[in-house]
């Protein structure tokens, strides 16, 4: 261990570039229990928004998404790179069964594996709260 000093300025400075970076939406992969009693382990993980508030989410396949299972839901395509990091590529609500396949359809294209569904919003205005703090690229 060095007695090295560091001064204020500097740490503050890091702190702030620190807590600049943390703004931005990022996954927060959730440990599950593999096999509680005999039962699979649940894909979860968990997005933390530009407000700092956390949404849980069930991990489906982008392919067989059943309409009737997101329709009220906040649905997040995402791109997992070979590193192991999601990075969203679009956030959307209310999809029925057209709108879910175009959105799936346009989300691959861009290079999405997988959909994080967000079931806790109560209306559309919660959800139209979490699209704005999950949304990419703002």
């Amino acid at each position: 261990m060095s007695n090295r000093t560091i001064s204020w300025a500097a740490a503050l400075r890091d702190l702030k570039s620190d807590r600049q970076r943390r703004n931005d939406v990022r996954e927060e992969r959730l440990k599950t229990t593999a096999g509680l009693r005999g039962a699979p382990a649940l894909p979860l993980s968990a997005w933390r928004g530009r407000s700092g508030r956390r949404y849980v989410v069930g991990v489906h396949p982008i392919v067989g998404l059943d309409a009737d299972e997101v329709g009220e839901a906040v649905c997040i395509a995402v791109e997992r790179g070979t590193s192991g990091i999601a990075e969203p590529i679009s956030v959307v609500s209310g999809l029925d069964a057209d709108t879910l396949r175009r959105w799936t359809e346009k989300a691959r294209s861009k290079g999405a594996t997988e959909v994080h569904v967000h079931r806790l919003a109560d209306n559309a205005a919660e959800r139209s709260d979490i699209i704005s703090d999950l949304k990419p690229g703002v």
